[in-house]
């Protein structure tokens, strides 16, 4: 069998993209996720991997094409046993459509809702939150529901009015994107609704014969997986009509096994508790039965990625100082009744970044991003400072955008907003993107000292430890109460050096000590 693979959503907006490179050619035998190309869209560069196993047959575009999202990239010969996975797909899609036309004479007809593009390059999110509950009746664009993805907390809206049939996902679940989120009974006749649903059955489905039917009956009442995903079931000895699919028609991905191994796992400690004939019979590696084993995911997912790769990859060094905030406590002690209000906290804050920002234009390569090869350095003409957040869902880190730009009292308002936003989780995805240097103010918390890992492809990053009152000597040698904070910068060293680093500290703090230099220099 002969299948056209649709080159699928790559993006929020995106509908073209630029064929880079074939990481394939026609004849190749591929396999499934094996990557196949890699295309440009006006966001970022993206590689293609392959559905399903076969033997690439042609390629829909040349190098340097543009190719339409939605339409055939390459087609692909099936191997037998992916033959007999589209067959049963197409058999469940066909069923699903006549089952919608024939729905067609009733008052009032059912619709999945299909969690939606959520952000580049996001193919699943968690479900934190259910706003709606089976029954409930609800209003177009009413938030139905929260999802966590890896980058951020987003409140999914109702796309039609109607009342709430089914909800596919449970609190704590792995949702798919494109896949189905919840169902909702839609009042109304639904003719034109069952004609679409026909017509968006892929091309590719209808494409059968007499065979793959067969093929198809014979494998009735069978899971239905990739011959990948089979085998990865076959090697844990798991039957996989006893595992339930969260992907399209009941799909098991590798991560349901994943979860009915964790479960199983479940069962077998609770079996352990009972008397065991058998040395063969324990399970192996249990542990206290206090113990309890909880996954990794949304952002402390991320976060474990991001910073295991910054780690890995990146020769950091870290730069200690003090610097006397007592000129610049007292400058905000004597503004901050004045220029507060509800939606503008002025905390010491946007002196800091502002400081920061002065100090880059001095030296623009603390606020500069390395190439993965580390040939290339691209110096960022935007100043847009991060800021690390604990949030309820994790360490978030917004960035306060062309800080180069704006007043001390604007900063205020954009860091009220930002940190209002994360502590509730509630960021937008542009607020996560772009940053070119970080601020970790770890003194909010407590601490003085901390050699923070940086936020990867930027090159420098400081902590901010909390601000003492401490005895120092004065310029006549007598000792007097200043209000000192102790930083920590880590820097990438294949770029900075330690003597840049300290001129450019020099500066920064030079501002913060003297704020009257900070008002000459803006």
């Amino acid at each position: 069998m002969i299948k056209d693979f649709i080159l699928p959503d790559i993006g929020e907006g995106v509908v073209e993209c630029e064929i880079i490179e074939w990481l394939i050619a026609e004849g190749d035998t591929i396999a499934e996720d094996q990557p196949v190309c890699e295309v440009m869209t006006d966001k970022a560069l993206v590689q293609i991997p392959a559905p399903f196993a076969g033997v690439v047959k042609k390629l829909c575009y040349a190098q340097g094409e543009i190719a339409q999202v939605h339409a055939p990239l390459f087609s692909v010969e099936l191997t037998e046993g992916e033959t007999a996975e589209v067959a049963a797909e197409t058999s469940s899609s066909v069923a699903a459509a006549s089952n919608n036309v024939a729905a067609t004479t009733n008052a009032a007809h059912f619709e999945d809702f299909l969690l939606p593009d959520i952000g580049e390059g996001i193919v699943e999110c968690e479900l934190v939150e259910w706003l709606v509950k089976e029954g409930d009746s609800i209003a177009e664009d009413q938030p139905v529901c929260d999802v966590m993805t890896d980058k951020a907390l987003v409140q999914i809206p109702a796309v039609n009015a109607g009342v709430v049939s089914k909800l596919y996902w449970q609190k704590g679940d792995i949702a798919k994107v494109h896949a189905p989120l919840f169902q909702i009974q839609i009042e109304g006749t639904n003719e034109q609704h069952s004609a679409a649903q026909t017509q968006q059955a892929p091309a590719n489905n209808v494409r059968t014969d007499a065979t793959n039917v067969v093929a198809d009956s014979k494998r009735s009442g069978k899971a239905v997986a990739s011959p990948a995903v089979r085998r990865m079931a076959r090697s844990h000895d798991i039957d996989l009509a006893l595992v339930e699919g969260t992907g399209k028609h009941g799909r098991v991905y590798k991560e349901d096994i994943a979860r009915y191994l964790e479960s199983g796992v479940t069962a077998a400690a609770s079996v352990s508790a009972q008397p065991q004939t058998s040395a063969k019979s324990l399970p192996v590696a249990i542990a206290s039965s206090n113990d309890k084993v909880q996954p990794i995911k949304g952002v402390q997912a991320a976060m474990a990625r991001q910073m295991s790769e910054s780690a890995a990859t990146i020769p950091h060094f870290t730069y200690c100082e003090e610097i006397d905030m007592t000129a610049l406590v007292q400058l905000r002690e004597r503004l901050k009744t004045k220029y507060s209000n509800d939606e503008r906290k002025l905390t010491l804050m946007p002196f800091i970044v502002k400081a920061l920002s002065l100090a880059l234009n001095e030296y623009p390569l603390l606020n500069s991003q390395v190439n993965a090869s580390c040939t290339e350095l691209t110096l960022k003409a935007r100043h847009n400072i991060g800021m690390a957040v604990d949030s309820k869902v994790g360490l978030l880190v917004p960035n306060i955008k062309d800080v180069q730009q704006k007043s001390v009292l604007a900063l205020a308002s954009d860091i009220t907003r930002l940190t209002s936003a994360a502590r509730a989780g509630r960021l937008a995805p542009d607020d996560m993107k772009d940053g070119t240097i970080t601020i970790s103010n770890i003194g909010v918390i407590g601490g003085t000292v901390a050699t923070p890992i940086i936020n990867k492809p930027e090159v420098a990053i400081v902590a901010l430890g909390k601000i003492q009152r401490l005895p120092r000597f004065d310029a006549d040698g007598n000792v007097v109460a200043r209000d000192i904070m102790q930083i920590s910068w880590s820097g990438d060293h294949r770029v900075i050096d330690g003597g840049t680093m300290a001129r450019f500290c020099n500066l920064w703090k030079q501002y913060l000590e003297s704020p009257e230099e900070m008002i000459v220099a803006l």
